[in-house]
């Protein structure tokens, strides 16, 4: 992988905070700061439901990747989801998540991953064309649905 990613941990919360709030911002997500911080600190400390990856130099990340973990009988074993991917705008367009999207499975699937979902809005068809790109499928019959608890 050409992309440098790093495994985040509990010194990188200052660092991704901002991230986070942009990703929130350009997708329409509630940016309640303290929402974020307690959704980040379990994972980043460690919590086996999940992972934070930093996209690039790790003092000075342009993006990141969140992983969720799950259970599937469908599937045969453990499996992923990705919660949130994000590359600055100023960077993208140059390959990273791409990258990301290639290599991180292929270590996941190492690990014992046996899936790794996402969901994309429907009118997002540059994302769409990436996560195609990236091996990722529609799945005929199904759609996502969401409880909030």
């Amino acid at each position: 992988m050409s992309t440098r990613l790093h495994l985040a941990g509990p010194d990188d919360l200052e660092r991704l905070m901002p991230l986070t709030a942009a990703f929130c911002a350009e997708t329409g997500i509630d940016p309640d700061e303290n929402r974020r911080r307690d959704g980040l600190a379990p994972l980043l400390a460690g919590s086996p439901h999940g992972a934070v990856y930093l996209i690039g130099p790790a003092k000075s990340p342009v993006g990141y990747i969140i992983l969720s973990f799950g259970w599937s009988l469908e599937f045969g074993g453990m499996d992923g989801f990705v919660d949130e991917l994000y590359i600055r705008p100023a960077v993208r367009g140059r390959g990273m998540a791409t990258d990301v999207l290639y290599s991180l499975p292929r270590a996941l699937k190492d690990a014992g991953l046996k899936a790794l979902h996402l969901e994309v809005l429907r009118e997002n068809t540059a994302a769409q064309g990436l996560y195609r790109k990236a091996h990722f499928n529609l799945r005929d019959n199904y759609c996502l649905m969401s409880r909030k608890l």
